[in-house]
């Protein structure tokens, strides 16, 4: 019989969760929670809206596979548990995912820029935003827009063909998201998928 059930709360007051790897009390923004399914597996999620008892982890790929080596879930849930051996790559292939929806969102929006040119020109305009640098674009390619842009927050947690899925394109290594609330929640999640992806945000 599963015991699943836990007194104490899941969140505190100020909306922090304990990471059960590290024992590090984090804003959730900053963190990943995961639930047992019906079928017993864990099941990571993103938006932490799924019923059940959530099992929270720094979103970190180191401490995922820690939580797994160490049988984390099953001695925090105090139940037995399945968990994937891949639980890490899932997670930052959901997170790429999420990044790229919502990068399509602000470009139905009006917020997306791609390309070197168009992003300098809307800079020259307009200096809100955030950067997107492709990952495995050319060697500095965060810097290119330092004399415009000195202060934007610089992400390279993305690819040059995830960025490129935002718009159809097959590849972008540069782009821009227009300052606001769309900027503010990808950068959330860009340095969710960065701690996934260790060294490929940008200070």
């Amino acid at each position: 019989m599963r015991r699943n059930q836990e007194t104490a709360p899941e969140t505190d007051e100020q909306g922090f969760r304990t990471c059960i790897a590290s024992g590090v009390r984090k804003p959730k923004e900053d963190m990943v929670r995961f639930v047992i399914g019906p079928d017993g597996n864990i099941v990571p999620d993103l938006e932490a809206k799924l019923p059940g008892r959530g099992l929270w982890l720094s979103a970190e790929r180191d401490m995922i596979h820690t939580a797994c080596a160490k049988n984390l879930f099953a001695k925090r849930a105090r139940c037995n548990v399945r968990v994937d051996t891949d639980l890490a790559e899932r997670v930052e292939a959901l997170l790429a995912r999420r990044c790229v929806e919502l990068l399509q969102l602000a470009r139905r929006a009006g917020l997306f820029t791609a390309g070197h040119d168009e992003v300098r020109r809307r800079l020259e305009r307009d200096s809100g935003g955030m950067l997107l640098a492709a990952s495995d674009g050319a060697k500095g390619g965060r810097d290119k827009f330092k004399s415009v842009a000195s202060d934007m927050p610089v992400s390279d947690a993305l690819t040059g063909d995830e960025l490129g899925q935002a718009v159809g394109r097959e590849r972008i290594v540069h782009a821009l998201v227009a300052s606001g609330g769309m900027a503010n929640k990808l950068s959330r999640e860009l340095q969710r998928l960065a701690g996934m992806r260790p060294l490929r945000l940008a200070a």
